[in-house]
C-alpha cells in the first residue's frame, strides 16, 4: 500500500505540532481540485495516512493544506504545499517544520 503521510514539528516550541487539521487534494484539472482525505495530527504531530482505501495514488499534482489557526494564532494561518507524484508506487512523506514566522517542507522518507 502506497501512502501520503505528514509530520509537523514546531521548531519554536521544540515539540510536535499536535491537533492540526490537514486536508489532501488532487488536481483534477487546471482549475479544479478534488479532496481525497483529511485528518488531524496526533500527539506526536503525525498523520499516518491521508489517502483512505480503496483510493490509490495516481500520477499528478497533490496539495496538503495545514490549517494552523486551530493550533496557534500564527503569522501564517495556513500552509499549502503542492507536490508532484511521478511514481505512484512510492511512499510520499511530506514533513512540515513550523516556526513563528516561517516554515520549511521537504520530501521525507
Amino acid at each position: 500500500m502506497f501512502l501520503i503521510t505528514t509530520h509537523v514539528l514546531d521548531t519554536t516550541r521544540g515539540r510536535p505540532g499536535a491537533g492540526i487539521p490537514v486536508t489532501l487534494d488532487f488536481q483534477s484539472s487546471e482549475e479544479e481540485w478534488k479532496q481525497l482525505g483529511q485528518g488531524v495530527t496526533e500527539a506526536d504531530g503525525r498523520i499516518k495516512t491521508l489517502l483512505r482505501p480503496p483510493a490509490e495514488l495516481a500520477t499528478g499534482v497533490y496539495r496538503l493544506t495545514f490549517k494552523l489557526e486551530s493550533y496557534q494564532r500564527a503569522f501564517y494561518p495556513r500552509v499549502v504545499v503542492e507536490f508532484r507524484v511521478e511514481n505512484p508506487k512510492e511512499h510520499y512523506h511530506i514533513p512540515l517544520l513550523l516556526g513563528a514566522f516561517g516554515y520549511t517542507t521537504y520530501r521525507g522518507s
